[in-house]
């Protein structure tokens, strides 16, 4: 059996308005409820006009808060970005930086994500530093050295399996309902933990999550896998069912 405790973490995205955000994060309340004892860490990140309700909701409760993003910069002069500091002021315990649709839309580099890495640190938050290839570099047989590359590259000095979360999600993957096979999930969540004992010293202690059209049907197969230790759901974490579902796979 493993002995990293397995983290579940739900991407809610650009998703959720005032009520049907409260009554989700309401539902995820009843389940953790009913549920206090499941064998996994629990974190919901909301966009950010639903921290502040969403994690009064949360309060006491087993499931942690997290923020989809912050800027590098504690204070300053950045219209429309948060800082990680402001999300600790909301009680997060996680953020989330280098997700592709950061990357993609928002141009983010590996050098950006360090930053925003160090600035999770500097605020007492622990990282979830994504990384994953585009369709285009598997199947010219890149994946593996450019999932390293962002490793190496977005990994900030002084992290710990305790400050950082790795999550692997290939691009391709990410809303299109396709989910990598298991042995290509096992081969790069082991090449990512090798290529992390280089950069911190308790990289076995560390825990990489996969993402990619996580599901319920597919969520047990997946997190049976020797170096996944959880995962990164997008759009099944906006139904409490699939996403308590996938929870309850880990035991």
């Amino acid at each position: 059996m493993k002995a990293r405790r397995p983290l579940i973490a739900g991407n809610w995205k650009m998703n959720g308005f005032a009520v049907a955000g409260t009554h989700l994060a309401g539902a995820l309340v009843g389940r953790a409820a009913e549920d206090p004892d499941i064998a996994a860490d629990i974190v919901v990140c909301p966009p950010a006009t639903l921290l502040a309700p969403v994690g009064e909701m949360l309060r006491g409760t087993i499931i942690a808060l997290g923020g989809q993003d912050c800027h590098p910069e504690p204070s300053g002069a950045h219209t429309g970005d948060i800082a990680a500091e402001m999300l600790a002021d909301l009680a997060c315990d996680f953020v989330i930086v280098g997700h592709s649709e950061r990357r993609a839309d928002h141009g983010e580099t590996d050098a950006v994500v360090r930053s925003k890495a160090e600035a999770a640190a500097r605020a007492g938050l622990i990282a979830i530093i994504c990384v994953g290839e585009t369709e285009a570099q598997r199947d010219s047989g890149e994946a593996l050295e450019v999932v390293r590359a962002q490793v190496r590259r977005s990994v900030p000095d002084g992290a710990t399996a305790e400050s950082v979360v790795l999550a692997y999600e290939p691009v391709w993957a990410i809303g299109t309902g396709k989910v990598a096979q298991p042995s290509d999930v096992a081969e790069m969540h082991a090449a990512i933990r090798q290529e992390m004992r280089g950069l911190i010293p308790d990289a076995d202690a560390l825990r990489i999550l996969y993402g990619g059209s996580v599901k319920p049907d597919n969520a047990a197969q997946l997190l049976a896998l020797e170096d996944v230790d959880g995962a990164l759901v997008g759009g099944a974490s906006l139904k409490a069912d699939d996403f308590w579902a996938i929870a309850k796979t880990c035991g």
